[in-house]
């Protein structure tokens, strides 16, 4: 299985609902905060939620709650991204 990373920017004031959105689609993904100033938020899932996942940024995205970006060079605000990045690295080698 893969996780998938799908990083999103919204307003600050966006986070908690778009959390509550995905929370309410059980095992579909995680929101965790990446940089709570910069209000950007990353969506992880499994390969078998993929494509749920991704219709449901593109709803969420069709209000302009959200706009999916690349991944931010620098994620030192949350920890369990920075650990996820180091051991994607080491596999990939």
């Amino acid at each position: 299985m893969v996780l998938h990373e799908i990083y999103l920017e919204t307003a600050p004031e966006n986070i908690a609902y778009i959390k509550f959105i995905f929370e309410s689609y059980e095992e579909v993904g995680i929101i965790r905060t990446i940089d709570r100033k910069k209000a950007v938020i990353v969506l992880l899932a499994m390969d078998d939620f993929l494509a749920t996942a991704r219709k449901i940024v593109e709803s969420i995205a069709q209000v302009r709650l959200v706009r999916e970006i690349s991944r931010p060079l620098d994620m030192t605000e949350d920890w369990f991204m920075a650990e996820l990045k180091v051991i994607q690295d080491n596999t990939r080698t």
